[in-house]
């Protein structure tokens, strides 16, 4: 059997050394999507187009402006004078913000009364439209608290402090919050199910279509072998790719890594397993390339949604959050993230570890099953 397996192995790994293309789409692309993820996956919002309409031309008016301006989150397009003006920028899409100061806006701080700011947004991006809000109030609360020490009188003996609450921020495991620490582990993970996926479908649906898939179950070698000689490369190069991505991700973008190597191993075999288990899956309801690469299509891309990757999974509907069980991306990130980040372990890391070996479990037997199956 061991002979048979290693003659399986070394005719794979000879074909793969031979197909220049396929080496080349192993690792260049892993690296491309990893800088493209890496700079352009953010949730920060910078030079937003804004539009002001200052009605009150005050001192006060103009220094709440000049708050906007002094930070790179918004681009002042246009000082509009009228309110049409104002509906036009938003209208033909030259402003995503406009900042309406009403007549009034210092007499009301000078008098201790609240003063309106109205701030109206284009909700075409909702996602863009929400984080502007945001720092639109960060910027008005820090406004109105330094407004409210120049303005407060001056009294003898000493000054009575207002009741309020003082919010003191204190992130752990990432304290500059810095948003690559969040998106590179998750793009290990998802760019590695797409690679291993990928080529356990392709490979043994490239045997059956071109026609050696008959020449070699005529062989002395056995189906189970035959399997494990498909999939068990893909393993390794899957581990490949995690390793190479992992390095580059350190080294590259400064993400630290403060776990145990060997959670992350554990992690990453009983992930790439179940990955295998799915390529495998696929590859039974394949005749030919183009149908793996359309059954790859409709499961990959609602897996990368559904897996935690950018969206909260605790904000989708519950029926979505119950598909989302049955997915090893959504558990590996948990893990990935955590070993990267946190540097937890076991003792944390097993109900996530647990789905892993029961998904993989369950899909590499349906997959054999089915695969044994379609070649008696």
């Amino acid at each position: 059997m061991f002979e048979r397996l290693s003659v399986m192995l070394m005719k794979e790994f000879v074909q793969l050394r031979r197909d220049r293309w396929s080496m080349f789409r192993l690792i260049v692309p892993l690296f491309i999507q990893m800088i493209v993820f890496g700079y352009a996956a953010t949730f920060t919002v910078h030079h937003v187009a804004t539009a002001v309409l200052d009605l009150d031309q005050s001192r006060a008016s103009r220094s709440l402006i000049s708050h906007f301006v002094a930070t790179s989150r918004f681009d002042i397009v246009d000082v509009a004078r009228n309110q049409r003006r104002i509906t036009s920028d938003i209208n033909n899409d030259k402003a995503a913000i406009a900042i309406v100061i009403h007549a009034g806006f210092s007499r009301d701080l000078e008098n201790g009364r609240s003063a309106p700011l109205q701030v109206i947004v284009d909700g075409t991006n909702s996602n863009t439209a929400l984080i502007a809000l945001g720092y639109i109030s960060q910027i008005a609360a820090q406004f109105s608290a330094e407004w409210a020490g120049r303005a407060a009188p001056v009294r003898a003996g000493p000054a009575v402090p207002a009741a309020g609450i003082a919010l003191q921020p204190l992130p752990w495991f990432n304290e500059g919050l810095n948003e690559r620490w969040f998106f590179i582990p998750g793009v290990i993970g998802t760019l590695t199910l797409l690679q291993v996926v990928s080529l356990t479908a392709f490979a043994v649906v490239r045997e059956r279509e071109v026609g050696t898939l008959e020449q070699i179950m005529v062989s002395p070698i056995r189906p189970f072998e035959f399997i494990l000689g498909k999939t068990v490369p893909f393993f390794l190069i899957g581990f490949g790719d995690i390793a190479l991505v992992s390095l580059f991700g350190i080294l590259w973008f400064h993400v630290p890594f403060i776990g145990s190597p060997w959670v992350m191993l554990a992690g990453a075999s009983l992930f790439l397993m179940a990955a295998v288990g799915m390529g495998l899956l696929l590859s039974t309801f394949s005749r030919t390339q183009q149908q793996a690469f359309a059954l790859n299509f409709f499961l990959l891309n609602p897996f990368f949604i559904l897996s935690g990757f950018a969206f909260p999974i605790a904000s989708m509907p519950k029926v979505l959050q119950w598909f989302t069980l049955i997915n090893p991306l959504r558990y590996f990130l948990v893990v990935i993230r955590a070993v990267f980040l946190k540097g937890v372990g076991i003792e944390v890391l097993w109900p996530q570890l647990l789905a892993m070996a029961l998904l993989a479990t369950v899909m590499l037997t349906v997959s054999v099953l089915r695969f044994t199956k379609s070649l008696d």
